[in-house]
């Protein structure tokens, strides 16, 4: 099986209010389009991380999920991660590894004797 690439949204300088319901539109329309089930947004550029930002990447997370799919998040602020782990959002990070999956290269180890859980 074929890996599928992910479309990109840019996301760039802050975003405005008003500017929220046609990104979200983006993101239903770039999922529909292709085969894959995840939209990389490109954060780098959001600018200083804020509600405002949280707040446009929890409805971009919501959009996607209702139309079956997924964001992750590609290159973001430091401050910006931090927040969204502050206020609970567990958004996917690019190069990271996915919650209930084990990092590439890690083995659990079980000591003999141990029943096998």
């Amino acid at each position: 099986m074929d890996a599928v690439t992910p479309a990109v949204l840019v996301l760039s300088g802050p975003v405005a209010r008003d500017e929220v319901p046609g990104l979200c539109q983006d993101v239903r329309e770039l999922l529909a389009a292709g085969e894959a089930r995840v939209v990389v947004c490109e954060v780098g550029g959001l600018g200083p991380p804020g509600l405002g930002a949280v707040d446009l990447l929890a409805r971009l997370e919501l959009t996607a999920r209702r139309a079956g799919g997924r964001i992750r998040l590609r290159d973001p602020d430091p401050a910006l991660r931090s927040l969204l782990r502050f206020l609970g959002l567990r958004l996917q990070v690019e190069g990271e590894a996915e919650e209930r999956e084990p990092a590439l290269g890690v083995e659990e180890e079980v000591e003999p004797g141990q029943p096998a859980v």
